[in-house]
């Protein structure tokens, strides 16, 4: 039976035990596993509890070409990740791996240090008395007491649960005085050549294709909203015909979801080449090829969204951070249905020309990877859900390097990069055409990363942690998403976390001075000036 779901009721594991620990961590993501690892190593008592059945997130859930920005200000348990795999390969270092290899070397270091690791746990309430968690239950009845605790979730559940300030959505340019938060309309995966939006061409009355609004989103450039970036599942993908699975058409297939590909693709010939600039036939999907990683010459890929109409389910994931697990479920659902959906229709629809046909027919999903599920990743790319609202928000200044935090705890460097967030209707000169909204990719400097924005606010939780729904502006954490850098907020979380409990203090008084020392020791970057080359 396929275990390709986010949530099912009879994952539920049944408990009466009640569970004591220095620190309990919510969310085997990579923060939560460094931060558990972290723990252990400093002789804390620790469980770490995961909502589903795999650990790892987006590192063993198909996003194996890390988006890494500065291999140089990568330190700490994140670099020795990429050593560990590293080793697989036979090189110092890897930053580009197979899905199972990501998860071989999580495996070795969970175990290596013991940690008590709790699958299928799914967070049902905090109990807050004086500032401070006292208590999460978690579904089926486990309870767990802790000193401190540690969100590593991409949601955010716990830290929702215990009532601190957090927000989803976008702000409004004004908000930060930002100038890339809010709605953007940009061409970076955007309709070059006008689409017609509506279900019959040039009929209005026939009503928008799925996914459309109505509103012309161009005239409010900067204004935020409660729309959320677009997911996607990453896909790991093989053109070797001893493990490639051929596409297969999804039971619920619904053409109207993939017209506007269609459309896109009978306009002039610069709109899937020119407006691309690829060359690859690959033309709407970004194809990441780790070289030699099969044997014969075939290779293995992670697969992202390219282009104006790809993987990206835009606009079906605005529940999703809020949501309760059933809804997350059919969420889920929804986006494997889409993107199956997708890559069957560009291997066999004739609406796509023929030389595309062919090059996705080419590829399939290996039989050595995901077998769980399907040969599917297990994980959904939740680029972005709720955000801390903590005394210090990371934003767009940040990212330029025009603030600089004085109390790091790990260091971005990725571009600002979010995804599009909407696709709507815009008149022009009579006509109606679709333009997407949300997706802006602009670099970013190497920049630190304040410890403020990974706790409460002084006057909430005294003794949470929130190492990946890090208190960040819109924009901003388009930059600080990445994997590296959320193994690295992990690790530095769980350091602070043990200098509290030794201190007996609250989060928010973890001396920094103290904690610089601790960090520096286990060799996490903190500034450009102290990183290695």
């Amino acid at each position: 039976m396929s275990d390709l779901h986010y949530f099912k009721p009879d994952w539920i594991l049944k408990s009466t035990e009640r569970l004591t620990v220095d620190l309990c961590i919510y969310g085997a993501s990579s923060a939560g596993i460094t931060a558990a690892c972290e723990a252990m190593k400093r002789g804390k008592s620790c469980v770490l509890l995961q909502p589903g059945k795999f650990i790892g997130g987006l590192t063993t859930g198909g996003l194996g070409w890390t988006d890494h920005g500065r291999k140089n200000v990568i330190g700490g348990m994140s670099r020795d990740f990429y050593r560990r795999v590293g080793k697989i390969y036979g090189k110092d270092e890897e930053f580009h791996f197979e899905p199972h290899a990501a998860t071989a070397v999580y495996e070795e270091m969970l175990k290596e240090q013991n940690v008590d690791l709790r699958l299928c746990q799914y967070f049902e309430k905090a109990t807050v008395a004086a500032g401070k968690i006292t208590e999460i239950a978690l579904m089926g009845g486990l309870r767990v007491a802790a000193k401190m605790f540690i969100d590593a979730t991409y949601e955010g559940d716990l830290m929702a649960g215990a009532g601190v300030s957090y927000f989803v959505g976008r702000e409004p340019n004004s908000k930060y005085n930002e100038t890339l938060s809010g709605i953007q309309v940009l061409e970076k995966h955007q309709f070059g050549n006008p689409v017609d939006p509506y279900v019959t061409e040039g009929d209005p009355k026939s009503g928008l294709l799925p996914g459309i609004i109505a509103e012309d989103l161009s005239t409010k450039i900067g204004q935020g909203d409660l729309r959320v970036q677009a997911y996607n599942f990453r896909i790991c993908m093989t053109d070797d015909p001893a493990l490639k699975i051929d596409w297969e058409k999804p039971k619920d297939f619904d053409p109207m979801q993939y017209v506007l590909a269609g459309r896109w693709f009978r306009g002039p010939k610069d709109a899937y080449n020119e407006q691309l600039r690829n060359p690859d036939p690959m033309v709407i999907s970004k194809f990441d090829v780790f070289s030699n990683k099969t044997k014969g010459g075939f290779s293995k890929t992670d697969t992202n969204n390219h282009g104006p109409v790809s993987s990206d389910f835009i606009g079906a994931n605005y529940e999703w951070p809020e949501a309760c697990c059933e809804t997350r479920e059919k969420i889920f659902q929804a986006h494997v249905t889409y993107q199956r959906g997708f890559y069957w229709y560009m291997a066999n629809s004739p609406d796509v020309p023929e030389r595309y046909r062919k090059a996705y027919a080419r590829w399939g999903l290996p039989k050595d990877e995901f077998t769980a599920t399907e040969n599917w990743p297990h994980q959904l790319y939740v680029r972005e859900a709720r955000r801390l609202v903590s005394d210090h928000v990371i934003t767009e200044a940040d990212c330029r390097g025009t603030a600089v935090s004085q109390d790091s705890v790990a260091m971005g460097s990725y571009a600002m990069d979010s995804h599009n967030c909407s696709r709507f209707v815009k008149i022009e000169n009579g006509k109606a055409r679709v333009l997407n909204d949300g997706d802006v990719q602009i670099p970013a400097a190497a920049y630190p990363i304040s410890y403020r924005s990974i706790v409460p606010k002084r006057t909430e939780v005294k003794n949470l942690f929130v190492a990946v729904c890090l208190s960040s502006s819109h924009i901003a954490y388009g930059s600080a998403r990445m994997e590296p850098v959320f193994m690295a907020l992990g690790q530095s979380a769980a350091i602070a976390a043990s200098l509290a409990i030794d201190a007996n203090v609250a989060v928010q008084d973890v001396k920094y001075a103290d904690l610089q020392k601790e960090l520096l020791a286990i060799g996490q970057v903190l500034t450009l000036a102290k990183s290695e080359g």
